[in-house]
């Protein structure tokens, strides 16, 4: 339940990309609660007050949706870049050709750099603003049967943001990672129902059979969308004023190092 205290976030114009579901519904949810006026993009939908259809791995959607929130909003505060993913078939690097890597790599790390690259102008004008990179703990763990490309084009946002950061940070703008483990999605129910059927089980059975591919969650479960939405929330408030150029990893314990 939203209170007047959350409402730290009033008057700010916010950008969150893939936020139709999972992580993005999630984040747009959290901050409208604090008081935000937040548009989100997807591939699919009708362009409304607070979204645009767009498909942001390529230079037109981007472009498209840039200008969409300099039309709508005049300017922009926050910028979180949820949208990611992978759809590269399994069978490890072999079946993985260029485009599948390309579309690893526009997707996963050229949608975030093109849109900054539109709207960092603005923040630095300013001399205010947020940014927020969704990255994955893939890029310390990857997983090579399905998603090398994926946690490559991860780890190269990682890097980017880590950079921008030097760059903008003195600037008024500052810049930070969130990494997440194995959220429970609407998409991961659905990995997991299928993975249950798949091996005769039920659901709970193919989900601990999931946590154990990944080396176990010693939390013992995987984290929820609010609860990723509530730490990107935190770090783009005003509460969070001194932190940027830091990776903060939601996982349940997941990677054994620190």
């Amino acid at each position: 339940m939203s209170t007047q205290y959350d409402k730290d976030l009033v008057g700010k114009r916010v950008l969150v990309t893939g936020g139709t579901q999972g992580i993005g519904a999630a984040v747009v949810e959290r901050l409208a609660e604090a008081g935000a006026e937040v548009l989100t993009t997807a591939r699919n939908g009708e362009d409304s007050k607070g979204f645009v259809r767009a498909d942001v791995s390529t230079a037109e959607g981007a472009a498209r949706v840039a200008a969409a929130v300099l039309d709508r909003f005049g300017g922009i505060d926050i910028v979180v870049h949820v949208v990611g993913g992978s759809s590269a078939p399994a069978g490890g690097f072999s079946v993985l050709d260029d485009e599948e890597w390309q579309r690893a790599i526009n997707l996963n790390l050229l949608s975030a750099v093109r849109l900054d690259r539109a709207l960092l102008p603005t923040m630095l004008q300013q001399r205010t603003g947020v940014i927020v990179h969704v990255t994955s703990i893939q890029c310390e763990l990857p997983l090579p049967e399905a998603t090398l490309a994926y946690a490559s084009a991860k780890a190269a946002l990682s890097n980017y943001s880590k950079g921008l950061s030097k760059e903008v940070s003195p600037k008024g703008v500052r810049v930070v990672r969130v990494s997440p483990g194995w959220v429970e999605t609407e998409a991961s129910v659905g990995l997991v129902t299928e993975l249950a059927r798949q091996s005769g089980t039920d659901y709970e059975v193919a989900r601990l059979g999931l946590m154990d591919s990944l080396g176990g969650i010693p939390l013992g479960r995987p984290a929820k969308p609010r609860e990723v939405a509530e730490l990107i929330g935190f770090l783009v408030s005003p509460k969070a004023a001194s932190i940027t150029g830091t990776e903060y990893v939601i996982d349940g314990g997941t990677v054994p190092t620190a």
